[in-house]
């Protein structure tokens, strides 16, 4: 990853899309944004989305700053007004398999590598994303600073809300659609009652225990 070029400081009072403009002034455009959703769940799949934005999208902010019906809103405006969006969705078995921080940079990876508008600059949320092709920054906390990565935790966050939603018909006893795989004391108790069941990372300490408890 690099810095940013320089005269490209961004102010703190910059707002969300600050550093899309210090960055297109400086011709590093576009600018992609990448960011995952379901890092500290103990169930369901890891999803990472990349998003290329052209243009503001009204009322877009951090995912987890938002109501889950202005997610949907937001997500719906993405969807329809960002020029280029990827996701990547890793199953449960894949983040067991590769290891948690493994299968998220390749995540990330390869929601960048889908993107069919080549970004010029990337923009990462926490930690930096080797091999990436292209020069970029990780952000701390940039999903809150950085319209991209706002608008890639908005996609990460309701693709993945939307697919927990739709495991709960296949395994109604945990409540996946309440909690959506996050280790809640009603997920906990479901875990003691009726063990693990295929959608459960089974590499996760919790899990493990309920594991062995059903065994």
């Amino acid at each position: 990853m690099t810095r940013l070029a320089k005269g490209s400081t961004i102010r703190r009072d910059a707002g969300l899309y600050g550093y899309e403009r210090a960055l297109a002034r400086q011709g590093l455009e576009p600018v992609a944004g990448v960011d995952e959703a379901g890092r500290g769940a103990c169930a369901g799949p890891l999803v990472a989305a990349a998003v290329v934005l052209d243009r503001q999208i009204p009322g877009l902010a951090d995912s987890k700053l938002l109501t889950e019906k202005r997610r949907e809103e937001c997500f719906d405006l993405i969807m329809a007004r960002a020029a280029d969006v990827s996701v990547v969705i890793v199953p449960a078995a894949d983040c067991d398999k590769m290891g948690l921080h493994q299968a998220n940079i390749a995540a990330l990876r390869r929601a960048l590598w889908r993107l069919e508008v080549r970004p010029g600059y990337v923009l990462t949320d926490g930690f930096p994303v080797d091999g990436l092709g292209v020069p970029g920054l990780a952000i701390w906390k940039g999903d809150r600073v950085s319209a991209s990565i706002a608008a890639a935790s908005v996609v990460a966050k309701v693709t993945r809300d939307r697919l927990m939603v739709r495991m709960h018909e296949d395994f109604p006893a945990y409540d996946f659609a309440t909690h959506k795989g996050y280790s809640t004391p009603v997920h906990q108790a479901a875990l003691r009652d009726h063990g693990p069941c295929d959608q459960h990372r089974k590499t996760y300490v919790n899990v493990k225990a309920a594991m062995e408890r059903s065994a």
